[in-house]
């Protein structure tokens, strides 16, 4: 509570400055994440075969790749009172990374035309190995780095504000990506594509050394050795002093383990079972994403007013309703639609879960809850959740052949309509820890208010 009283008292404006490069660099990040969440994964299906379990490996190791570096190196940052070096070089090195994963594919058909019989299993242990190279080196620039700096300049006025364009940036990003990248892929092919946006990313690095600085108030805080204050956040006096907080982050981990069953294999899904081309697949992606961007935008008052249990409430059933709608059609207008209600859910979410995580954050581990953020918000969903899609799409996806070279085709199965049912099914879920959360909500509020209001 002394920590939100003394958040309030300062300004509520985070300056122009920040916010140019909250957008600048949350914007390339995301963009980056989008590249590895989407297009790594219809990468794999055009360049090395159908193989979903590939898929699901990916994300479940740099899952695994992403919690560990944020707890590492959000650590590290608390301990040295810094944020900005973790930017700087995560960032670069993250760019390096993109670039690194083209060449995959170049590795792949050159092990195949030398008849190495091991060919298709090192080229998906090179694109698992490249995946969680770009994860690691991006949770040092986004996670460790951005994210801890923009609780750091920010308060309770203004995270409303603040989660709303964290949460719509994902989606920007989704829109740039889905439909620049897809131009871009047809016109230079997947190798040239990752070329390019490796080098937007490691730019970013260069912008953020020149005008980023970190927040005056941020000090070291340094708790006996590194790895005591590194295992000091699993204490069980940690949860029950955050008890909100962590049911926030359990929330957050059952919703996004159904995102996951689906939003890996989405554009395999327009690709290659209703057999839309990639230009159009990226904007049928993104048209929906960004009317719904603009609908969403009036959540941040309902966020700045304490009702995020509201609009947690209402994105979970837009999002089911948009996955049955997807589910159920294969009329392009239709799928918009569908795609439209589901952004409408994700972004909602993302945007009160953002602010909530923060006012809740305690001021003196910021960088280290983001590392226990990253376990709920990825870790669990990223590994459990394209689990169960991999599984649905072997045992009743559509079978499909694809060609590598001129002699070599290797059969696999494709992403099946009822993946977003399974999904939407996941998403009800949900409603039971958000029920939990919305009681200890109400009694903080009530507490912070001095009423006894319902």
């Amino acid at each position: 509570m002394e920590q939100i009283k003394a958040d309030t008292k300062n300004k509520t404006s985070l300056g122009f400055k920040n916010w140019m490069l909250i957008w600048i660099v949350g914007m390339a990040g995301q963009i980056a994440w989008n590249i590895e969440n989407s297009w790594f994964n219809s990468f794999v299906y055009e360049k090395i075969g159908y193989r979903p379990e590939i898929i699901a490996w990916m994300v479940g190791v740099s899952a695994a790749v992403t919690t560990v570096v944020t707890f590492v190196f959000g650590t590290l940052s608390d301990r040295i009172g810094k944020r900005k070096p973790f930017i700087v070089i995560g960032y670069f090195f993250w760019g390096i990374a993109t670039v690194f994963f083209g060449l995959t594919e170049l590795i792949f058909h050159s092990l195949l035309l030398e008849g190495i019989s091991t060919a298709f299993g090192i080229a998906a242990f090179l694109v698992v190995l490249a995946d969680a190279l770009m994860s690691g080196f991006g949770s040092v620039g986004n996670d460790a780095g951005f994210n801890a700096w923009t609780t750091d300049i920010s308060n309770e006025t203004n995270r409303g504000r603040l989660g709303g364009a964290i949460a719509i940036m994902p989606v920007f990003a989704t829109i740039i990506g889905t439909i620049g990248s897809g131009f871009i892929i047809a016109k230079f092919d997947y190798f040239g594509f990752f070329i390019i946006m490796g080098i937007l990313v490691m730019s970013i690095s260069v912008l953020s050394q020149v005008l980023l600085k970190d927040n005056k108030e941020l000090k070291p805080r340094k708790e006996g050795s590194f790895w005591k204050q590194f295992l000091s956040i699993f204490d069980w006096e940690h949860v029950r002093s955050n008890k909100e907080l962590f049911l926030v982050f359990v929330f957050m981990a059952t919703y996004f383990i159904g995102f996951n069953v689906y939003f890996p294999y989405i554009l395999v899904y327009l690709q290659y079972t209703l057999e839309i081309p990639v230009e159009q697949s990226g904007v049928i992606l993104g048209a929906g994403l960004i009317v719904a961007s603009v609908i969403v935008l009036p959540a941040a008052i309902l966020i700045d007013r304490k009702h995020p249990v509201l609009v947690c409430l209402l994105a979970i059933f837009s999002n089911t309703i948009g996955l049955i709608v997807v589910s159920s059609t294969t009329a392009i207008p239709v799928l918009v639609l569908g795609i439209f209600l589901v952004g409408i859910g994700y972004i909602a979410v993302v945007q009160a879960l953002t602010a909530w995580m923060k006012n809740l954050y305690p001021r003196e581990s910021r960088g280290q809850f983001e590392g226990m953020r990253i376990v709920f918000a990825v870790l669990v969903p990223m590994v459990i959740g394209p689990g169960i899609g991999s599984f649905v799409i072997n045992k009743f996806g559509p079978w499909g052949t694809q060609q590598i070279t001129d002699t070599i085709f290797i059969d696999g199965p494709l992403p099946p309509a009822l993946l977003f049912i399974v999904s939407a099914v996941l998403t009800l879920v949900s409603l039971a820890p958000l029920y939990f959360l919305a009681q200890t909500h109400k009694k903080r509020t009530k507490i912070l208010s001095g009423t006894n209001e319902a």
